[in-house]
C-alpha cells in the first residue's frame, strides 16, 4: 500500500527511487525504514528491549522444564521443552532483526518460530491426557478409547495443523507478491481455525475423564488453564489478518498486541505446565506406556499374522465341513 510522500521525507532525506506503489528510503542505524517503503520488512518498529525481555523469560522458563524433565524423568516432555526454545529462539530473532531491519532471514525465523512453537504446547496437553488416563483410569481407557491411542489420535490431528500453518506460515513473506501473501494468510487461519477445532474435540475428551474421576486434579486444572490461554491466543491470530492486510485493522501494525495475546498467552501457559508439571503426581511404571523394543514388536506382529492365519484356515476348514454335510443330507433325501 502507498505511503504519503511527506511521510517518507520526514523520514528520510534521501530517496532513491519511486513507483506508484512504494518508494525506496534510506534505512536508519538499525535499517528503519516506514511502513510502505519498497525495502520495509516490517509494519512498525520492532522493540528491541520487549525482545529482549522475552527472550531471557523464556529461555528461563525453558531452563526450568530441562531440569523438571530430567528430575521426574519424564522423557515426553521434549515436546514441551521444544515449545520453549521455539519462543525463545523467535525473540532472539526478532532482537537480532530489531537492530537490522534490511535482515530478511530474522523476519522469516522469527515469525515462522512465533506461530508455530504454541502448536508443541497443544501436543504436550494431548500427550498428558493420555497418560493420565492410563495412570488414573481403571480401565486404561476413556470413551472407550485406549489411552495410547487417544494420545495418538491428537497429536497426529495436531501435526496436521502444524503443516497447514507452516505452509501459510512461509508464504507470509515480506517479498512476496501480495496475492501470495494473501493465500498464505487463508492457509494458515484454516490451520489455526482446525487447531481450535481438535482444542474444541480435546476438551470434550478432559471434561469426560473429569466425570469419571468424579472430582478435580491439579493436572485436570491446568490442562483447563492451558486450552483457554491458547485459545485467547488463536483468536487474536483469527482477528490480526480476517481479510487481509488492511490499514483499517490495526492490529498488524502495532507490536503490543503480538506481546499481549500472544507471546504473555504463551509464557503462562508454559508456566503453568511448570508450576504444575505432571511428574509430580504421576509417578512410577504406571504413569508412562510401556516400552516395546523393535523385537518384541516384530515377534507380536509375527504372532498376530499366525493367528489371522489359523483363524482363515479354520474358518475355511469349517466351511468345507458344512458344505460336505449339506451333500450328504442332500443325497439321503433322494434316495
Amino acid at each position: 500500500m502507498a505511503t504519503p510522500t511527506t511521510a517518507i521525507h520526514s523520514f528520510s532525506s534521501s530517496t532513491t527511487t519511486s513507483t506508484a506503489t512504494c518508494v525506496t528510503v534510506t534505512p536508519r542505524k538499525y535499517g528503519e525504514v516506514p511502513h510502505g517503503a519498497c525495502n520495509s520488512y516490517y509494519m512498525f518498529f520492532p522493540n528491541f528491549g520487549a525482545a529482549i525481555a522475552f527472550a531471557v523469560l523464556f529461555g528461563l522458563v525453558t531452563g526450568v522444564h530441562i531440569v523438571q524433565a530430567f528430575a521426574y524423568k519424564k522423557k515426553f516432555c521434549w515436546v514441551i521443552i521444544m515449545a520453549g526454545l521455539w519462543e525463545t529462539i523467535a525473540f532472539i530473532a526478532r532482537a537480532l532483526g530489531s537492530h537490522n531491519q534490511q535482515s530478511l532471514a530474522y523476519v522469516l525465523c522469527a515469525q515462522l518460530f512465533l506461530l508455530l512453537s504454541p502448536l508443541w504446547i497443544n501436543a504436550f496437553a494431548y500427550m498428558t491426557l493420555g497418560r493420565m488416563v492410563l495412570f488414573y483410569c481403571p480401565t486404561k481407557c476413556l470413551v472407550r478409547i485406549p489411552a495410547a491411542r487417544l494420545a495418538k489420535i491428537f497429536v497426529l490431528l495436531d501435526i496436521g495443523s502444524f503443516l497447514i500453518q507452516a505452509t501459510g506460515g512461509l508464504m507470509i513473506s515480506p517479498d512476496a507478491s501480495d496475492k501470495t501473501v494473501k493465500l498464505g494468510i487463508h492457509i494458515y487461519m484454516g490451520g489455526i481455525g482446525a487447531q481450535e477445532l481438535f482444542i474444541l474435540l480435546f476438551l470434550g475428551m478432559l471434561i469426560q475423564f473429569r466425570r469419571e474421576r468424579k472430582g478435580w486434579l491439579a493436572l485436570t486444572v491446568s490442562l483447563y488453564l492451558v486450552l483457554v490461554l491458547i485459545t485467547v491466543r488463536i483468536i487474536f491470530r483469527l482477528a490480526e489478518h480476517p481479510s487481509g492486510i488492511k490499514e483499517s485493522n490495526p492490529i498488524p501494525y502495532h507490536e503490543a498486541y503480538i506481546y499481549v495475546l500472544d507471546a504473555a498467552p504463551m509464557l503462562l501457559a508454559l508456566s503453568i505446565n511448570a508450576l504444575l508439571h505432571p511428574g509430580r503426581w504421576m509417578v512410577g511404571p504406571e504413569s508412562e506406556f510401556p516400552k516395546v523394543s523393535r523385537k518384541e514388536k516384530k515377534a507380536a506382529k509375527k504372532a498376530k499374522k499366525e493367528a489371522n492365519k489359523e483363524a482363515k484356515e479354520e474358518a475355511l476348514r469349517g466351511r468345507t465341513t458344512r458344505s460336505f454335510e449339506a451333500g450328504g443330507i442332500f443325497e439321503l433325501d433322494i434316495k
